[in-house]
């Protein structure tokens, strides 16, 4: 019985990291120009929008001047504006 619930255990622990890892890959940062967001999801922009995507840890230099501005859904900043598509 003890063997059954170290595997079972394990097992758990192995399934949680992996969702863990899962995640933490899919998460990035997307700029348009200076202007970046968090995006949980690695979307294939329009070309036309000129979205920079960086992984989840980047940042900028301390000579780089970015903003941040969150939104939430399928979409990118164009200028002040949030174009969904």
């Amino acid at each position: 019985m003890r063997l059954l619930g170290k595997m079972t255990l394990g097992a758990a622990l192995g399934a949680g990291l992996l969702a863990a890892s899962m995640t933490s890959t899919l998460a990035a940062i997307a700029c348009n120009g200076n202007v970046c967001w968090h995006t949980s999801e690695r979307y294939e922009y329009p070309a036309e929008a000129r979205i920079v995507i960086h992984p989840d840890g980047w940042r900028w230099r301390s000579h780089e001047h970015y903003v941040w501005r969150e939104h939430e859904g399928r979409g990118y900043w164009r200028g002040r504006h949030w174009q969904e598509w």
